[in-house]
């Protein structure tokens, strides 16, 4: 088996350069920023390889949470370390960014690429209808908080906004701990995929896959702890804002391990473990690292933070989330609805870039 594959490896490279820029050339925090994404790439690619490994021997279902799981990791850590500096705006505006990028730019990439070799493209469309579902009830839980702002008072509001935000986080972990339940026991039958016929490229032992993705998960921690050490420079060489970066930057780079698996599983026809980690990926923000970084803020940065977002951030998940049921309900995709996706991730972007 050939180990390096040119075409992501040589990225590798950038490992030790952001290291280098980063100990011996801090004032180049445009560089150090730039050359964390590119390393961050090739080692998502990693996780990638190990994650469809492990599908092929657990099933799409265990895949699929296994790579949102992992992907994520990388996320919440960049989260914790963006906390802990008291950027709270791009805490928040990551996790929207983070729940739209996937049901949109990675669905999206993941029907248009697929569809351009297959010309229709099915998955277990119950198992997809019960997770938009899910993602639905995440979306309510993340409206309250802002209707509840605008409906009481202000002065009355921020006093119960924190109390609110840490019920709703419990509850939100409650609901993650059952969709678990429910997707990987009572009902996993729902989440198993077709048999898959081809043979997968990379043979790992499950010993050897889950080391590769935990190495590649530390790789992945130890160039976001840089990448977000320099974003403010970089947001500010670059002309962006702080809500830009953290919807559209941080959550692309903190989740670039679902992107390229998702892609890549959907160009080989396997659409219910691509759906799994597009959606799933999702799910797991709003129900699992939105709440732990609420709980957590308690514990770590300058002050605890809640669950009131943006009423353009609010829209733009509310949309996202209506518009990735409306194309996965039929369990078939094809490669135009991969375009309408990814036109309104586009135009959400174009959005948020021009928010002062």
């Amino acid at each position: 088996m050939r180990l390096l594959t040119p075409s992501l490896d040589w990225l590798l490279i950038c490992v030790p350069i952001t290291l280098y820029l980063e100990h011996f050339a801090p004032q180049q925090g445009t560089a150090v920023f730039v050359f964390s994404c590119l390393a961050i790439i090739p080692l998502a690619g990693w996780m990638g390889r190990a994650t469809e490994s492990l599908a092929s021997k657990m099933g799409e279902g265990i895949g699929g949470l296994l790579n949102a799981t992992f992907g994520n990791a990388a996320e919440l850590i960049i989260a914790i370390i963006a906390l802990s500096r008291g950027m709270t705006e791009v805490v928040k505006a990551s996790i929207t960014g983070s729940i739209i990028g996937n049901i949109l730019l990675v669905m999206g990439a993941s029907y248009l690429l697929g569809g351009l070799r297959y010309p229709a493209q099915r998955f277990n469309a119950t198992a997809a209808r019960s997770q938009a579902t899910t993602l639905s009830l995440a979306t309510i839980a993340l409206i309250m908080p802002a209707v509840f702002w605008f409906t009481v008072a202000p002065s009355a509001a921020s006093t119960l906004e924190r109390n609110l935000s840490l019920d709703i986080s419990i509850v939100l972990l409650i609901t993650y701990g059952l969709s678990l339940l429910f997707s990987l026991r009572t009902h996993k039958e729902l989440f198993q995929g077709e048999e898959v016929e081809h043979a997968v490229e990379h043979h790992f032992s499950v010993k050897a896959a889950l080391a590769i993705l935990m190495l590649a998960t530390a790789g992945v921690a130890w160039m976001s702890e840089i990448l977000v050490g320099a974003v403010e420079h970089a947001a500010h060489a670059f002309g962006m804002s702080s809500i830009f970066v953290g919807v559209i930057v941080v959550a692309i780079i903190g989740n670039a391990a679902e992107h390229s698996t998702a892609v890549l599983v959907a160009r080989k026809n396997r659409m219910d473990l691509s759906m799994g980690i597009a959606i799933g990926s999702s799910v797991q923000i709003a129900l699992f690292v939105a709440p732990l970084l609420v709980i957590l803020s308690y514990f770590i940065g300058p002050q605890p933070i809640d669950l009131l977002f943006t009423p353009l951030e609010i829209v733009s998940i509310a949309l996202a989330v209506w518009i990735a049921e409306q194309t996965s309900g039929d369990g078939e995709s094809n490669w135009f609805e991969g375009v309408q996706l990814l036109s309104v991730y586009l135009v959400l972007g174009i959005i948020f870039y021009f928010l002062p």
